[in-house]
Order: C-alpha cells, then structure tokens, then sequence
C-alpha cells in the first residue's frame, strides 16, 4: 500500500493556504479542503523512497483535482527568492528510479508556460538514460514519475539556461541507483548531480563521492531524522523552509519547514569542512536548504496520471529544494574536490533563516532554526 494522506485540513484553514501560499489555486476547489500527499512507497531497508509531497486541492467527495493552469510557485518566483539573477549555463543530472515516459514532453509544457527556452532531446538540452548509460527504459512507476516531472521542473526554474540529463534506476534500490549515480557523474559536462529520495541512515557509498561535482541530496519529509545518502560526508544534505512573500527588501522570507529531516549521522564522519556549531561528531544535516513545505509549494506539470490526478499539481517536499541548490551549483565557478567546503568557508551568502523547527531534539541546533548554521536548514538558503 502506498501511503496517502498525510494531512487534511478544516476548509477554513484550506482557503487562507490555497490565497496566501498557492498562488492561483483554481476557484472550483476553494470550498473544499487541502491535503498533503507522499507518493512514494515507504522504503525498504536497502532501498529508498522518493521525497515528493503533493499539495492536493480535494473536491467535498474526497476526490485530488489538478490545477487548469499553474498553482504553486514558478521561475520567476523561485529566481526571485534565491536571487539568481541572470540565467547562466550549466549541465545538471537527476538520478531517480523508474522510468517517467512522458518526461520529455511534460517538461515541454511546463517550459513553454513559463516563457523558458526548449529543453528537448532534439536540442541536446535534454537526455534520458538508464542506469548503465543506455536507453532502454527501466518500468514505469507513477509516483517516481511525478517526482521526476518536480526534480526537472525544479532545474528548469533556477537554471533555465542549464543541461539536463536524467539517469533511471531499474529500481529504487541503492544498488541501482548508485549505478545511476556513477554514470550521472560520468557524463560530459555535468557539475552537479540531484538526488531527491533517500532511505535510513547507512554508511558512505562510493557512488555518491565525485570529486569537483556538486552530489545534493534530500534530508528527507519526516521532520528531525538522519536519511542517507544526504548523510553520506562526500553530499551536500538539502533542507527545507517554508517560503513566503513580504515587504522587506528581499521580499521574502523563511522559517524552517517542520517536515525537514536533519541530525547527526552516528555512521558517517564528520566532513572537514564542517564546524563545531554543528556539534556533532559526524555528518551533519543539512548544509544548505531551500523551498520544501507543500503548502507553500511549487508548481508542476505532469501528464502521467497517477492516484487519479495529473497536469498541473502543486508539491513540496525536500524533493523540490535539492533539485534547486543543484542547479545554483552547475551555475557556480567555485567548484573545489568537495563543492560544499565552498559553502561552509562563505555563508555570508546565504539567507541565514532564523526560527522555525522541525521536532525535539539535544542539542536544540539540530532541529530549532537560529542565528548560523541549524539542522533543518542548514548554513541559509
């Protein structure tokens, strides 16, 4: 059984999200109520499960609708919070498991909506592989496929001038995906690599460490908790802010989504780069964060029709902030062995977010936002 509904919400409570966090949400579902949705199967040990959370308007029978045009936030919004600038180039790879078969052509549609330039095979902007670098697909599976459709999508928002290659795992196995991961790392031009899945915490895998490459990973959904291979020393573990609108000079502002995961990994070292305020004697989640609450989410376009919706959907999740600090990454010239010593060593620029938490937890850092580096958010946005 795949797990459902996480949450639902009274209608009152429903409508000020869907006018003040979803922007543009479809007048026909505003009577009803609001539910968030994890569309990936709990993982096996050995496994991991994609961290994608729809943010579903549902109808008063229960029934998820999508959206006639998008809901969530777009380009425009994402560069703006982020202050990304002027689109630069870069080649970014998604590894996910199975295979989304309208990958391509619903990434049309989301890049056509938002006035970005087409990203299509044809072009040499996109490319599709398997695990060992081939194209026969891997099966497909609908909840991978929306997450794939939110990991493009993603790129597509902060880096619309960027590559991408999406490498399928045959399945959602470490096995396979660290298959996928090598081969993502091996392709031509790629500066960074976005994993948005993870399972319990485990030791460092050889896959994940590329030096010069920037490996992001998701701290995972499920508030304060170690998820590999966020965990894992050589990646950068993503966290997760709520985001929303306001009148000061950047004209945004975040607190700490309380979905992020975070914590001290008891498997892995502590990288070198990281400094005692994490005070752990390990690896520390998370370095960085972005955008992660469902319901201040992100808008998607997905045609494969799965748990009874597609087209235009609204997700959240740490899913959505590691594709977004990969792109910011292949955007960079500081690429060192490790991308994130980087980071560490220049946190002035980054949005330090400062309140917010995800859970209780000793020490109080690694699950309270506060004034530097914190667990669910890490260094800043």
């Amino acid at each position: 059984m795949r797990r459902q509904v996480l949450l639902a919400l009274p209608a009152a409570l429903a409508l000020a999200l869907s006018v003040s966090a979803v922007a543009g949400a479809s007048p026909s579902t505003q009577a009803g109520t609001v539910r968030n949705t994890h569309v990936c199967d709990r993982p096996a040990p050995g496994s991991a499960g994609c961290l994608a959370i729809r943010h579903d308007s549902v109808t008063a029978h229960g029934d998820a609708v999508s959206h006639a045009t998008p809901a969530g936030y777009g380009p425009p919004a994402i560069r703006s919070a982020y202050g990304l600038g002027a689109a630069k180039s870069g080649t970014v790879a998604i590894v996910d498991a199975f295979d989304d078969p309208k990958a391509e052509a619903d990434l049309g549609v989301y890049r056509k909506q938002f006035g970005l330039p087409a990203c299509t095979t044809a072009n040499g902007c996109f490319k599709k592989l398997n695990q060992s670098g081939g194209t026969t697909r891997p099966p497909a599976d609908g909840g991978w496929a929306q997450e794939i459709s939110l990991d493009l999508d993603m790129v597509s928002a902060a880096c619309p001038a960027c590559k991408i290659r999406l490498v399928e795992g045959t399945s959602a196995s470490f096995s396979d995906l660290g298959k996928a991961e090598n081969t993502a790392a091996g392709l031509a031009g790629v500066k960074a690599v976005s994993n948005s899945y993870g399972g319990s915490d485990s030791r460092q895998v050889a896959a994940y460490r590329h030096p010069n490459i920037a490996i992001t990973a998701s701290t995972g959904d499920a508030g304060f908790g170690v998820q590999s291979p966020a965990s894992f020393d050589s990646v950068i573990a993503v966290g997760g802010t709520s985001l929303r609108r306001d009148s000061s000079a950047r004209g945004w502002h975040e607190t700490a989504w309380n979905g992020a995961g975070s914590g001290c990994s008891t498997l892995n070292a502590k990288p070198t780069w990281q400094t005692a305020a994490t005070k752990c004697s390990g690896k520390a989640s998370a370095d960085v964060s972005a955008v992660a609450d469902p319901n201040t989410g992100v808008a998607v376009y997905d045609s494969f029709a799965f748990q009874g919706v597609s087209g235009w959907l609204v997700f959240g999740g740490t899913s959505a902030s590691s594709p977004i600090i990969a792109s910011v990454y292949a955007m960079s010239s500081h690429l060192p062995s490790f991308p994130a010593s980087y980071t560490w060593a220049h946190p002035g620029g980054l949005n330090d977010v400062t309140s917010g938490r995800n859970g209780t937890c000793s020490p109080a850092v690694w699950c309270t936002s506060a004034k530097g580096w914190d667990g669910p958010t890490g260094l800043g946005t």
